[in-house]
């Protein structure tokens, strides 16, 4: 997965504003991604009815242009089949989501490209660091293309919202991006001194990086399907432990498009990911005592512990408003957790050579 990026680079003192800016990156992304949900969460998604890269950036700005943006968005399905008892006022509140959304994408590119070519002038990015900054530019430029062509396939007069299968790829995509952002960082700000050869350790981490994928994965299935609000019980699923629509459909379709199968599925990842993260701590435990992995050997088992909690909380009040709250809490744990365990991985993927 990560195969592909530079070998680790010589940290010295004019670097350190790159690394700067490089957190910055990441904590932007971050935000981003769980503004993302915020919109998902909202109903938010499908208010801005245009994509303009440049003119876009200011929202409506008399009455008149505020009557105009609604009006576009009446006439699509999800006004007219969800949303038709919506006033002007109302449209704001979705509008405001979706708005700041693609907002702070638009500074997050100039946060990258000004310092960028600041950097180039000043000669302080190595040749090598200047093409995984490249592609970091092309991921970003991706991630916006996909998060329009997601938006897009919902402007019609059918779809109330867009498809979970395109709201996974959308946030999927961007979690690929902040895990090669953050792989990036790592690179740049920790000696490779520092780092631990831990092969039974490494092998672990990424085979729960493995399965936190595919949750976080289900995790926007369970969002984009509401999947929830079928089943807001624990520890059981309305009274079973097993739904026997899993059964109704191929398995195939159920795994995908079925919402108490998707939920069944969610929670068992959990289940388990739980289980191998208490085996990952035991063996953090042995790791050396002066290896930065088992300085944080408690970060990962305290972070599924949280978001295990989070899950069951976020489950049962579902049908509430203020689970929107909770489940961003949710997703902002989830996320924390795997750039936890990737960091994990990186350092105790010392090169056996060094």
């Amino acid at each position: 997965m990560f195969a592909s990026l530079p070998q680790p680079f010589t940290y010295k003192h004019n670097q350190r504003l790159i690394t700067y800016w490089l957190c910055l990156g990441l904590f932007m992304l971050f935000v981003q991604i769980l503004l993302g949900g915020i919109t998902r969460l909202t109903g938010s998604g499908l208010s801005i009815t245009e994509w303009k890269p440049l003119l876009g950036a200011l929202p409506p700005l008399t009455q008149q242009a505020w009557q105009d943006s609604f009006e576009k968005y009446q006439h699509i399905a999800q006004f007219k089949k969800l949303n038709s008892h919506f006033t002007l006022a109302d449209y704001k509140a979705i509008f405001f989501w979706e708005w700041l959304h693609r907002e702070w994408a638009r500074l997050m590119g100039l946060v990258f490209l000004i310092p960028f070519i600041w950097f180039i002038i000043r000669k302080q990015i190595s040749k090598n660091m200047i093409r995984p900054l490249l592609i970091l530019f092309l991921l970003g430029g991706l991630q916006g293309a996909i998060g329009w062509i997601m938006v897009q396939s919902g402007l019609n007069d059918t779809d109330v919202r867009v498809s979970h299968i395109r709201l996974a790829v959308h946030f999927m995509c961007a979690l690929f991006l902040l895990g090669y952002l953050l792989w990036f960082t790592l690179k740049m700000s920790i000696p490779q001194k520092a780092v631990a050869y831990i092969p039974q350790l490494k092998h672990l981490t990424l085979a729960i990086l493995i399965l936190l994928a595919l949750q976080l994965t289900y995790g926007a299935f369970m969002a984009g399907l509401h999947a929830a609000l079928f089943a807001p019980t624990w520890p059981d699923i309305n009274g079973v432990y097993i739904p026997q629509e899993m059964m109704s459909n191929s398995i195939l379709y159920n795994v995908i498009y079925q919402p108490l199968a998707v939920q069944f599925i969610h929670r068992s990842l959990a289940y388990i990911i739980g289980m191998l993260t208490i085996i990952w701590f035991i063996s953090a435990y042995k790791a050396p005592q002066y290896t930065l992995i088992n300085r944080l050997k408690w970060l990962p088992l305290l972070l599924i512990i949280t978001q295990i909690i989070l899950g069951i909380v976020t489950l049962i009040n579902s049908p509430f408003h203020h689970a929107i709250s909770l489940a961003v809490a949710h997703q902002f744990v989830g996320i924390l957790t795997l750039l936890v365990f990737l960091t994990c991985y990186y350092l105790s993927s010392r090169n056996k050579a060094y």
